[in-house]
């Protein structure tokens, strides 16, 4: 079956174990299939260089480098790869988060990290935000409280649904 990929045309032949892929008559990879169905496997050796370098980063290691900056930070890098399927899909937001140490002093990356948290808010456009509109300094604000519930003679209590009985008419 022939697959135009960029400018070159290659053949895969497909079996139930193997998937081999030829290009001019020499197989240029053969790989076992994945017995899972519906699940992606990829060869590191065929991934881009960057997505290579990548691999040899750790979660922990993210949030060890996270932690140079301070706690609330790691805590924030913690939370933005635990909210990801993979791990690996946080690295981008959590690289962001350390360049904006380049842009803002690294006490100012730290304090907008402990509101993130604070907030719930752990994602690099959230800690972005905090930084461009100078919230970092001000602490959140807390919720109102709430209001007490209605008094009045049309509301029904919890009582009048406890029974099995229709209610009598007036």
């Amino acid at each position: 079956m022939p697959y135009q990929l960029t400018q070159h045309e290659v053949e895969v032949r497909a079996t139930a174990t193997t998937v081999e892929i030829f290009h001019k008559g020499l197989r240029v990879a053969s790989h076992a299939r994945n017995p899972t169905p519906y699940r992606a496997s990829t060869v590191d050796e065929h991934r881009p260089k960057a997505h290579q370098r990548h691999l040899a980063w750790t979660p922990s290691r993210l949030v060890d480098w996270a932690a140079t900056i301070g706690p609330a930070t790691a805590q924030l890098f913690d939370r933005i790869m635990r909210a990801k399927r993979h791990p690996e899909q946080g690295y981008r937001s959590c690289l962001g988060i350390l360049r904006l140490g380049d842009q803002y002093p690294k006490a100012r990356v730290e304090s907008a990290a402990r509101r993130a948290v604070t907030l719930n808010a752990c994602s690099y456009q959230s800690l972005k935000s905090i930084l461009q509109h100078n919230l970092d300094g001000t602490e959140p604000e807390s919720a109102p409280a709430p209001k007490p519930p209605l008094d009045h003679p049309n509301l029904r209590g919890p009582n009048y649904f406890d029974t099995n009985e229709p209610p009598a008419l007036q």
